[in-house]
């Protein structure tokens, strides 16, 4: 199954990778986390460059045990668990090393020489490294108003919603990944400006190397002294096989401060050890023979993805705790959106640990089918996310709103809980930011206690979080939760716990990964519903088991 796209290019349909960054200021974006209920300006959780973990020990060679579980996103090499915020800038280069080495191929550190001039109406890009140069362009569309102007980066030009982009008062970078990566090549020599540089045989992919070719685009914006475009306010955007180049771009550049796939599919931001399980989704073998997209290296996992040693919801981690916004078609088999939903549930739980996790958005529940559409569901958290991440200006709360149909269960793919990170972090599972007005409301039977919070709400629709806490002196050997719905809500999808009942009288238990907790620790589980958020869920109690 192929999707068509422009007829100026070659076929385009989705098999995508993803990777997201974190960033280098943890402990500033933790303060101010706390501060501020988990709001985060874009300038508090971008880094000012372009990959601070440069200077971590690398991860030696050798292989990792087969593991049909996703890997703990929180454990080092060696075996041991980080435990404060701080020790997250080496383990997410210790993902980045390993998934470069595994997936997608080497990103060369920055170029000895990057000159370029930056337009109103283009940028020109030119590098030098090695001994050897090439050149490239980007065309520019300014909105209306003075700058200097944020800017969005769209590969390819397709699925992005340019118009409310530009409407929010923010530049549009139009980016032809083909002329830094271009398709139809064999795999022995691959042509554009990367090639050019590093040669045709390299065994990075052309995902990599259009990740590259942003970066580069962003040295220019910098050293062109902001007076038409602000480097500190970027973000990156695309659909289908552009969706996986932004993924990736948006992962290994920690100074992208808002990074916005669409449509990826498999390759992309779907766990890649849930493609071959997923019905009608394309084959791991299919994403990568179409076009060299992924890594040479990638090959020999093809057949079997639990040999890897990292897998997509840790590149989703790798983009915290700065801006992402998932976006994903549930109409399209092909495109494996209930992998997808795994990914990015289970990438939260990094966003959480940091106390970020207001600062991830994923969507998959959109009525219009068609691949690559503007959506109107999608519009209204575009212009959240730019104005909290690109303009600084809005401080609206990350959203999960998973299409009943492709919704995954995260509990079913992990063994590991999240820590309580000791210098900021959001504890077991928990996540200090969200909505201020959440309900705070809960019950107790003397051993543990459950609260709910609303996290988001839509017109016929919410999202809820309940957070459980060990209130005893010793340690919590499972929970359950009960709790009552009121009339016309009903659960649609639920992660992190096992439910029994989806409306009325819903009784909620822990996972075996979430179930243990010392004294004061915490978990959470979260869920979306249909009906109104008007009235919480009551009746809330917390028993043990």
């Amino acid at each position: 199954m192929r999707f068509q796209r422009h007829r100026h290019r070659p076929r385009v349909w989705a098999a995508a990778t993803l990777v997201a960054a974190a960033s280098l200021m943890i402990p500033s974006l933790t303060a101010q986390a706390s501060a501020a209920d988990g709001h985060v300006a874009a300038a508090q959780v971008q880094a000012a460059v372009e990959d601070d973990g440069a200077g971590c020990p690398a991860p030696g060679p050798g292989s990792s045990p087969a593991n049909p579980l996703l890997p703990d996103p929180f454990k080092r090499v060696n075996g041991t668990r980080i435990s404060a915020t701080s020790d997250w800038r080496c383990r997410r280069a210790e993902i980045r090393e390993l998934a470069q080495r595994s997936v997608y191929g080497q990103k060369p550190a920055k170029p000895a020489s990057v000159t370029g001039t930056v337009s109103s109406t283009g940028i020109t890009v030119n590098v030098t490294d090695q001994g050897r140069s090439a050149s490239f362009s980007a065309s520019v569309s300014l909105p209306s108003g003075s700058g200097p102007f944020p800017a969005v980066i769209v590969l390819g030009g397709l699925g992005a919603d340019t118009a409310t982009i530009k409407a929010s008062g923010v530049a549009v970078i139009n980016y032809d990944p083909y002329t830094v990566g271009k398709e139809g090549t064999a795999r022995n020599n691959k042509q554009g400006a990367f090639y050019s540089v590093y040669g045709s045989s390299s065994s990075t992919g052309l995902l990599m190397a259009w990740s590259w070719g942003v970066s580069r685009i962003i040295d220019v914006i910098e050293q062109s002294g902001g007076n038409i475009l602000k480097a500190s306010a970027t973000g990156v955007t695309g659909c289908s096989r552009f969706g996986k180049g932004a993924a990736v771009a948006g992962a290994f550049d920690q100074r992208i401060a808002l990074t916005m796939p669409i449509e990826s599919g498999s390759g992309g931001v779907p766990v890649l050890r849930g493609i071959p399980g997923e019905s009608g989704a394309q084959p791991l073998s299919s994403a990568y023979s179409e076009q060299p997209w992924l890594g040479d290296a990638f090959g020999s996992s093809t057949g079997n993805p639990n040999t890897l040693p990292v897998d997509t919801h840790e590149i989703v981690g790798m983009v915290a705790p700065r801006g992402l916004f998932i976006m994903e078609n549930p109409h399209i088999d092909w495109l494996a959106a209930r992998s997808g939903s795994v990914a990015a549930l289970g990438g939260a739980e990094v966003y959480k640990a940091l106390g970020a996790g207001s600062n991830i958005t994923y969507w998959s529940d959109v009525q219009d089918g068609t691949h690559c559409a503007a959506r109107s569901e999608w519009r209204t958290p575009l212009q959240q996310n730019i104005q909290k991440f690109l303009l600084g200006t809005g401080s609206g709360s990350g959203a999960f709103r998973i299409a009943a149909g492709k919704s995954g269960n995260l509990s079913a793919w992990r063994d590991w809980q999240t820590p309580a990170l000791s210098d900021g972090g959001g504890g077991t599972g928990g996540d200090p930011g969200g909505d201020p007005g959440g309900d705070p409301g809960g019950g107790t039977n003397g051993t543990c206690t459950a609260g709910y919070r609303n996290v988001n709400s839509w017109p016929g629709g919410f999202q809820g979080e309940v957070t459980i806490r060990n209130n005893g002196t010793t340690v919590l050997n499972g929970w359950t939760v009960g709790m009552t719905l009121a009339s016309g809500q009903s659960i649609s999808s639920l992660w992190d716990g096992v439910n029994t009942g989806t409306s009325g009288s819903v009784t909620v238990r822990s996972t075996p990964y979430n179930g243990t907790l010392a004294a004061n620790g915490t978990a959470t589980f979260g869920f979306t519903a249909t009906g109104s958020s008007a009235t919480a869920p009551g009746g809330i109690t917390c028993k043990s088991p």
